[in-house]
């Protein structure tokens, strides 16, 4: 299994409006993050024009569309990176491919953007999200207690990091 990523393209907006819809993916997603045609084409467009302070990436295995990941510059002067949006289709997974995106996603932002520090968060209850970040290097800081209202309901807020110094 070869993995790659790739920034997203206009030709990848009607798969991302269904992946990020799907009933498999969505309820797992940031209540806040895009889900129709016209906000994620704009992510793409913006992608596309700031490329190291904003991406939406896609995740290959084999030449095939099987995910996306974002990050967005959090503070220029620190040099930190917020990563998110991490949604692979269920036929992807299992395989550990999140695990290898990652991993290209975090040296192409530490080593080839020149990033510090990056930050992510999941929710309490998104256990292969938490699994996920720790098996890829992620550092656990704390829990954002009742941080987030989704599905009518507060959730906390897991927080990650993961250092330059980390990755050796």
């Amino acid at each position: 299994m070869t993995v790659a990523i790739r920034r997203a393209t206009a030709a990848d907006v009607d798969w991302l409006v269904e992946l990020l819809n799907g009933e498999e993916t969505e309820p797992y997603l940031s209540g806040a993050r895009s889900r129709d045609r016209e906000a994620i084409s704009a992510e793409v467009e913006r992608s596309e024009r700031e490329p190291s302070r904003f991406g939406r990436v896609i995740v290959e295995v084999d030449g095939e569309r099987a995910g996306v990941m974002g990050f967005e510059e959090r503070s220029e002067t620190h040099r930190i990176a917020r990563l998110g949006g991490l949604a692979i289709h269920p036929d992807f997974r299992g395989r550990r491919a999140a695990d290898d995106a990652a991993r290209l996603l975090q040296r192409y932002l530490l080593d080839e953007l020149g990033y510090h520090r990056l930050e992510l968060a999941c929710y309490g209850f998104n256990e292969r999200a938490i699994r996920h970040a720790e098996r890829v290097g992620f550092v656990r800081e704390g829990v954002q207690r009742r941080a987030y209202l989704r599905h009518g309901e507060w959730q906390d807020a897991v927080q990650f990091s993961l250092l330059q110094e980390d990755l050796r």
